[in-house]
C-alpha cells in the first residue's frame, strides 16, 4: 500500500515532459500540480493529527486508501489541466495521510530496538516505486499516453484494498491507554512537548532539502542533459535498485547507532550528489547512472533514520497524532518546496532548464540546517 501511495506522488515527476507538452504548461504550472497534492495532503493531515488516535488504525488506513483510489482514477480521466489539478488535490487529501497511519502501525507493533529496521523495510516502497513503478509508468505513457499509468495504478490499488482488508490485523492498543482527546485538546497535548517541535522542524527542513530538487530531476535529465525517455527509465531503475540494499542497511544502522548520528553522516554524504544532479555536467549516460545511484542512496536514505527518530520522539498514545502532524508538516513543505523550485527555474529557447544550480545550493543549506534540529530530538519510546 505504501508503494502505491508513493508511486501516486512520484508518478508526476517522470511524466513532467508529457504533461508540460500535453497541456502547454511551464515549470511553474507543473510545480502547482505537485504542490496541489502536497497542500491538500497537509490540510487533511492537520485534521488527522487530532483524529488519528481515536480509531482502529486498520480502519483508518482502509478509508483513506479508498479516497486515494478515487483521486487516482480522477487523474486518469482528467481531460484538462484544471481537471487534473482537482484530481491531484483529491488524491492528496487521502494519500497524504496514508503514510502517517502506516508508520503509526509500525510504531505501535514493533519494539523500539527493531523499529529502525522495520522503517527501513516499509520505506523500501520508495525504492520499489523507483525500480518498478516509475520505469513502467514512463514506458506505459510512451506507448499509450500519460493517462495509462494512472489507470494501472488505480486498478492495482483496488486489488490491494481487498488484500489489506483480510490481512492487516486490528490495531487498537492505543485506545486502551485512556479516553481520546478532543480536537483542540489533542493539539494542545501535542504542542505542549518541546521534543515534538524539534522533530517537526527536522521533518520540515529535510523535506525542503529533498523536494526543492526531486520534482525537476526528470525534466532536467531530458531538457538539460539530453536523455531520451528510455534512458530516463534506466536512470530511475538503477537509482531505485541500489536503494533496495541500502535502505535496509540504513535501517539496521539506525537501530545500532544513535539515529541523529546516522542522519548526520547521510546528510553530509548527500551534498555531493545533490550538487551533481542540479548542475549540467554533460556527462556520458554511464556517469549519469552513477550520479543517479549516489543521489538515490544518500538523498532518499536520509529519510530512514529521520522517520525512526520521529516515531520514537513521543509516547504511544500520541504517536498517531505525532505522525499525522509530522505528515502535515512534510506535505506542507513539499508543496512550498515544489512551488519555490518551479519559480526559480526557467526554460530557455533551447528547452534547457536555467536556475537549477541555485535550487541545489538552497537544498543543501536546508539539509545542513536540519542537522542542528535533529540532535535536539530525544527518544522517549
Amino acid at each position: 500500500m505504501n508503494f502505491t501511495n508513493i508511486l501516486d506522488f512520484m508518478i508526476m515527476m517522470p511524466l513532467a515532459t508529457h504533461l508540460m507538452r500535453e497541456f502547454a504548461i511551464d515549470t511553474a504550472q507543473f510545480g502547482v500540480l505537485v504542490s496541489a497534492y502536497a497542500f491538500a495532503a497537509a490540510a487533511s493531515s492537520l485534521l488527522m493529527a487530532t483524529l488519528a488516535d481515536r480509531f482502529d488504525r486498520k480502519h483508518a488506513l482502509l478509508v483513506v486508501y479508498v479516497g486515494l483510489i478515487v483521486g487516482t482514477l480522477g487523474c486518469a480521466l482528467a481531460p484538462s489541466y484544471a481537471a487534473l489539478l482537482v484530481a491531484r488535490t483529491v488524491a492528496g487529501l487521502f494519500g497524504g495521510v496514508q503514510g502517517s497511519i502506516a508508520f503509526s502501525i509500525v510504531g505501535d507493533l514493533v519494539p523500539d530496538q527493531r523499529r529502525g529496521r522495520a522503517m527501513g523495510i516499509v520505506m523500501l516502497s520508495f525504492s520499489l516505486a523507483a525500480v518498478l513503478g516509475v520505469p513502467l509508468s514512463i514506458y506505459a505513457a510512451s506507448q499509450g499516453g500519460w493517462h495509462v499509468p494512472f489507470f494501472a495504478l488505480a486498478a492495482t490499488c483496488t486489488l490491494l484494498l481487498a488484500v489489506a482488508w483480510r490481512m492487516i490485523p486490528p490495531v487498537r492498543g492505543h485506545l486502551r491507554r485512556g479516553p481520546p482527546s478532543g480536537f483542540w485538546q489533542g493539539y494542545a497535548e501535542l504542542f505542549r512537548v518541546p521534543n515534538h517541535w524539534w522533530g517537526f522542524a527536522t521533518s520540515a527542513l529535510l523535506t525542503l532539502s529533498g523536494m526543492l530538487v526531486i520534482p525537476y530531476v526528470a525534466a532536467s535529465r531530458v531538457h538539460s542533459e539530453g536523455m531520451s525517455e528510455s534512458e530516463l527509465s534506466w536512470f530511475y531503475l538503477v537509482g531505485g535498485a541500489v536503494t533496495l540494499f541500502t535502505r535496509p542497511l540504513f535501517g539496521r544502522m539506525s537501530d545500532r547507532y544513535p539515529r541523529a548520528v546516522v542522519y548526520y553522516w547521510l546528510m553530509l554524504a548527500s551534498i555531493l550528489p545533490m550538487v551533481l544532479i542540479t548542475h549540467r555536467t554533460g556527462a556520458s549516460f554511464g556517469w549519469q547512472l552513477v550520479i543517479s545511484a549516489l543521489f538515490f542512496i544518500f538523498v532518499s536514505g536520509r529519510f530512514v533514520p529521520a522517520t525512526a527518530l520521529l516515531t520514537s520522539a513521543t509516547v504511544p498514545q500520541m504517536r498517531g497524532r505525532m505522525m499525522a502532524f509530522g505528515g502535515a508538516v512534510q506535505n506542507l513543505f513539499t508543496g512550498i518546496a515544489a512551488a519555490v523550485g518551479g519559480a526559480m527555474l526557467q526554460k530557455t529557447d533551447t528547452s534547457q532548464l536555467v536556475g537549477y544550480e541555485a535550487v541545489g545550493y538552497l537544498a543543501c543549506l536546508c539539509g545542513m540546517a536540519s542537522l542542528w534540529t535533529a540532535f535536539k530530538v530525544r527518544a522517549v519510546s
